[in-house]
């Protein structure tokens, strides 16, 4: 229907939420207060009938996603002149209906307004300006949404100011120098006139924030001033979309603000305003709002702008075209080029899973009660007290949750306090469930780029060859990646494993179910690199396809069996990781033809490693995950095995490669080593292996690395089991032995 004044919302690569707006004329519109779902992978609408406590009919609010299937709405108009509460409502659809839930707040809060912005610069949620109904405002609050209970903050500014505005644009910048910080352009301000100013509000570390007013280059383009318009960052240049100025008939241009050069760029007109946009990646939509050769009439016209020629206007002006018809895929053909480099980070710190929640129904009378509970974001749509909520009408049944592949498979598996009870050889989980699993785990893998960038606190894992009980030995001792109190730190750590998940052990299937599982409940926390057995042609005769044959009846020649669906997985995951600029994290090695790490950035998934191939990209992969360090040599060599050509690189090399590319050390798996983490090179160099007593044969320690926020490390180790028999499968060949290089 056609609307104005609405939020669109991405929460994902392919899900996007609309939420109210108002339909109609201008001047006899009628604002409304549902919601939908534009799935774009399919082409299609639909209508969310979520349960809870929705927001009531609203225009002009402001949304913003904190989280993958999750968004939060604030404020906005509700017709007559009157505002919408002052509550922050929370949608979840990670569930099919999806579930609105209203955050408990104490304390002041920002109050009653219209025409602001709501950002999410994590953990904190961002108000900027926007009328109280008096008049335009330029204050701003922020809320941990971390730590409970939930208290707005004002923002306390010594330095300068913003001038007050309303419908304004803000976005949060995703790469370059400017990367974390809130963004804001234009608006009208006080006499109603159209801004065209910058600004960049930033959080330092001893928790003060300012303001920054943005420099314009002297040039050729300044940007047009405008008010309900629409801003969104793609790498460090922010797009400014349509809005409009005090002249109603003016085209208002694409501007383009590069905010490493300060300098504008102009594209032809994009004759939209009160629109929603939003962007994945390199693609821009934009939705609804009025045409301004149509002032009156909103339009509910949805259209994708070509990026490239947007950011390129030389090129000509930015194409629009519809969307087609409903299809199956959804990834252009089109080479798309890399995403930059600070895109790939994970968040400085994690969204709390808990919130309180108050004024409940007594379950016993149906009475209200003054109730204060700690309940799970995740649970939310579960609970029967919602805050400021009235009960649901007689005969509204709830829907009943069921619990998704991952949480399943986790519910069997993930058992660090009791890991003594999985001793059994017995597997519970059927072929159906792990099918539906790991395909979710692939449609992941397959969006992650071939080189993972990580904010510190990290927990670093290496090889864990199918020793799943040295996996929950570890969880138990040094915290498992969950949100159980007491047990898990999800919400403080990230996890990164080094591969060689499968082969050599005798559980194998449940360890790497376990990893896919992890990875689909916990996507932006949970990486996966992929090591030298995560290859077809290595676990086919290495131990992994005669398990998933005993344990699951699988035949692994079938193109459709288990085996073969995780070995697509094992395709698509990334060959390395970096640890805040700083420490690269790689299976094996550095290999010899490894110069830069945007030649990894540049691979692309999913990657089939043939020995012998004369492909560049192949090669490449293949020496960064069997490749070792070497004593006797300070540049490189290269020694034959029966998997194939072992690069060896001394010192020298890896000094080299260190200066290169700015990096403090490698963090690498593969080899054994006596004490769970060797330091070689003067911590230039460590290796890591999780798994215990090697082969049955080396007693050696298991080692998890943690890399602190501070980027100090430190490790934690686990002993051998006094009885590893049975653990590792009979070698038909010598095993590898310990690692050992001089420092």
């Amino acid at each position: 229907m056609p609307r104005f004044g609405h939020t669109m919302v991405a929460v994902n690569k392919t899900k996007v939420v609309l939420f109210g707006g108002a339909t109609g004329e201008s001047g006899r519109y009628t604002i409304t207060g549902d919601t939908f779902v534009l799935d774009l992978a399919a082409r299609k609408w639909k209508l969310l009938t979520a349960s809870g406590a929705p927001p009531g009919p609203t225009a002009a609010h402001a949304a913003c996603a904190i989280d993958a299937g999750r968004m939060v709405v604030y404020g906005g108009a509700t017709g007559g002149r009157s505002l919408a509460a002052d509550d922050i409502f929370l949608l979840d659809i990670r569930e099919q209906e999806g579930s609105w839930g209203v955050l408990s707040v104490v304390g002041q809060t920002p109050g009653r307004r219209y025409g602001h912005t709501l950002s999410f610069l994590r953990p904190h949620l961002v108000l900027f300006g926007g009328n109280t109904g008096n008049e335009p405002a330029n204050d701003t609050w922020f809320v941990n949404i971390e730590r409970t209970p939930l208290q707005w903050q004002r923002v306390d500014v010594t330095g300068d100011l913003p001038p007050p505005r309303v419908y304004h644009a803000a976005a949060v910048c995703v790469s370059g120098t400017a990367t974390g910080m809130l963004i804001v352009f234009g608006g009208r301000t006080t006499d109603q006139s159209a801004l065209n100013d910058t600004w960049g509000l930033r959080k330092h570390r001893d928790g003060r924030w300012d303001w920054l007013k943005a420099p314009y280059r002297p040039g050729r383009v300044t940007p047009l001033g405008r008010y309900q318009h629409s801003v969104l960052f793609v790498g460090s240049n922010l797009a400014v979309l349509g809005g409009r100025t005090n002249n109603i008939a003016e085209a208002v241009p694409v501007d383009v603000y590069d905010t490493e050069s300060s300098e504008w760029t102009r594209a032809d007109p994009l004759r939209r305003f009160r629109h929603a946009s939003w962007n994945i990646d390199l693609d821009v939509y934009v939705h609804g709002g009025f045409a301004q050769d149509a002032p009156n009439l909103p339009t509910d016209s949805l259209f994708k702008l070509d990026l490239l020629r947007m950011l390129k206007p030389a090129l000509g002006a930015p194409e629009t075209r519809p969307l087609p018809e409903a299809r199956s895929g959804y990834e252009p053909t089109r080479h798309l080029q890399a995403v930059p480099r600070p895109n790939n980070r994970t968040p400085d710190i994690r969204m709390a899973n808990q919130v309180f929640v108050s004024l409940g129904i007594d379950k016993k009378t149906d009475d209200p009660a003054d109730m204060v509970k700690k309940v799970s974001l995740d649970r939310l749509q579960d609970e029967g007290k919602r805050l400021n909520c009235t009960p649901k009408p007689p005969g509204m049944s709830k829907s009943r949750q069921v619990d998704s592949p991952c949480d399943i498979v986790l519910n069997e598996l993930l058992k660090p306090k009791d890991w003594q009870s999985l001793t059994s050889s017995s597997f519970n989980l059927n072929k159906e469930l792990l099918s539906v699993l790991v395909t979710e785990a692939v449609e992941i893998l397959q969006k992650e780029p071939s080189l993972v960038h990580l904010r510190a606190p990290v927990k670093v894992y290496g090889s864990l060859h199918g020793q799943f009980l040295d996996l929950l030995r570890l969880f138990e001792m040094w915290g498992a990646p969950n949100d159980i109190p007491g047990e898990g730190d999800i919400e403080s750590f990230d996890y990164l494993f080094l591969g060689n998940y499968v082969d050599s052990g005798t559980r194998s299937l449940e360890l790497i179910c376990t990893l896919l599982a992890l990875k689909v409940k916990y996507p932006d926390q949970i990486v996966l690199l992929r090591g030298f057995h995560e290859d077809r042609n290595i676990n086919l005769h290495r131990g992994f396809a005669e398990e998933c044959r005993n344990k699951l009846g699988d035949d692994p020649q079938s193109p459709k069996s288990i085996f073969n669906l995780i070995n697509t997985a094992f395709e698509m995951m990334p060959l390395a990781g970096v640890i805040e600029d700083k420490f690269l994290c790689v299976h094996s090695g550095i290999g010899s033809s490894w110069k830069n790490l945007a030649d990894l950035e540049a691979i692309r998934k999913p990657l089939v490693l043939m020995r012998g191939s004369e492909d560049a990209t192949v090669q490449l992969a293949l020496e960064v995950l069997l490749s070792e360090p070497t004593e006797k040599e300070t540049g490189v060599s290269v020694s034959s095995s029966r998997d194939g050509a072992i690069i060896k690189f001394g010192v020298s090399r890896l000094r080299r490669f260190l200066a290169d590319n700015g990096l403090l050390s490698v963090f690498r798996g593969h080899d054994t080593v006596a004490e769970g983490l060797e330091v070689h090179w003067n911590g230039e160099l460590q290796t890591i292996i999780s798994a215990t007593d090697y082969a049955g044969q080396y007693k050696n320690a298991g080692a998890v690395l943690i890399v602190k926020k501070s980027c100090a490390q430190t490790h934690k180790l686990i002993s051998p089991l006094p009885d590893m028999q049975g653990c590792w499968l009979q070698q038909g060949r010598p095993v590898t032995p310990v690692k050992r290089l001089r420092s």
